[in-house]
């Protein structure tokens, strides 16, 4: 069995990691996905598909934002 492979990518990302968000129309899709959902409605599989996905997205946002607080330099007091 081969060993699975490491991809190591650099990003270049923009210096307020706080204003990375979902476009506007990107996150009014998922908005309408989540709320289909919620008001008991069963998603198509490409609807599931296109909800995970953007929520799998969102999450990776959140984490950058996280990581890149973390290595902001805190204010001196």
């Amino acid at each position: 069995m081969a060993n699975p492979a490491t991809v190591h990518i650099d990003v270049e990302l923009p210096s307020d990691l706080a204003q990375l968000r979902l476009p506007e129309g990107v996150d009014r899709r998922l908005q309408a996905l989540l709320d289909k959902q919620d008001r008991g409605e069963k998603l198509s599989a490409d609807e599931a598909m296109e909800a995970e996905g953007l929520v799998d997205l969102t999450e990776l946002l959140i984490l950058l934002q996280l990581r890149a607080s973390r290595n902001e330099p805190t204010p001196a007091r």
